[in-house]
């Protein structure tokens, strides 16, 4: 493995739990059932077990992250090292401004700008693994606010205790993402150093992935959870229920989900919006990801080609 390809893996893998992990513990953290940091320590722990325990026994997404893009030998590091500089970059920059982005949709738009960057058009670029991944993250929207809203009917004056149940949706919330995006930078990591055992490469991601989530997100967390809308614990479970419903689904069909865009999603579903100009603002942020996540790797890469 290229020591600095490997390092902007880790960096992206950190980032990720930085980020997006938070998303998980969102609204257990904004209805109370859970106070910030005890809901990142149980996200660090449970995005660790999510990440080992499919990758093992069900590592297909992973495999169709593999096949997204096609790099000829001799550029593939250089490439690869602008796509992992992008997704840094960018999950940066929305944290910054408190903003949950895709960081699936990041990857996907640096691959495949990285990929045009090398003068190989759209022969480069599997379309059926390319066609797969865009399809799951499309879908991730209006699956997670169906499903939470089919949740909230099902559950509405149901369910006792639901602060209770919350608590076990957060942990298996962080577990799925561990799945869905866990899976997808291990597959950065089989790309760069593909000679390098399975086993170790999981137990390093799921590891660096469980320290991102640690050290928090909290401005994601506020504006998911509190600042999107008033959520009741009832309505905080079945959004909980709703995304965790649409990222099982996916990981079992090898589908790479946004995990953010099912989240957020499935909260517009559960609850009633309280600050549209937030959702605006989530939006406006998402519609951006593809073209400056392409624009930036294929900056990039022409800068480290040259």
């Amino acid at each position: 493995m290229q020591f600095w390809t490997g390092m902007l893996v880790l960096a992206v893998i950190f980032v990720n739990g930085w980020t997006d992990a938070p998303n998980a513990i969102a609204t257990a953290v904004g209805t109370g059932a859970l106070p910030f940091r005890r809901a990142a320590s149980m996200a660090a722990v449970c995005n660790v077990l999510g990440t080992a325990a499919t990758s093992l026994l069900c590592p297909w997404v992973a495999a169709t992250i593999e096949e997204l893009a096609a790099f000829p030998d001799a550029a593939a590091d250089g490439a690869l090292q602008a796509s992992l500089l992008t997704i840094v970059l960018w999950a940066v920059l929305a944290w910054r401004f408190g903003i949950p982005t895709s960081e699936s949709h990041a990857m996907l738009a640096a691959l495949s700008g990285a990929t045009l960057a090398m003068g190989q058009k759209l022969d480069g670029i599997r379309m059926a693994a390319w066609g797969k991944t865009l399809a799951g993250l499309t879908l991730s929207i209006p699956a997670g606010m169906a499903a939470a809203l089919l949740f909230r009917c099902l559950t509405q004056g149901r369910v006792q205790n639901p602060v209770r149940w919350q608590v076990l949706s957060a942990g298996v919330m962080a577990f799925l993402h561990g799945a869905q995006d866990g899976q997808k930078f291990l597959a950065l990591l089989l790309l760069c150093a593909p000679h390098c055992g399975r086993l170790p490469l999981i137990l390093l991601t799921a590891a660096v992935m469980g320290v991102g989530t640690a050290c928090g997100g909290k401005p994601i967390v506020e504006k998911v959870g509190t600042d999107l809308a008033h959520l009741s614990p009832a309505e905080g479970l079945s959004a909980d229920l709703g995304a965790g419903l649409v990222l099982l689904v996916c990981s079992l069909l090898g589908l790479p989900v946004s995990t953010t865009h099912a989240r957020v999603a499935a909260v517009c579903g559960a609850g009633h919006i309280s600050n549209a100009p937030v959702l605006g603002e989530m939006a406006g942020a998402w519609l951006l990801t593809f073209p400056c996540c392409a624009v930036l790797a294929w900056v990039f890469t022409r800068l480290m080609l040259f």
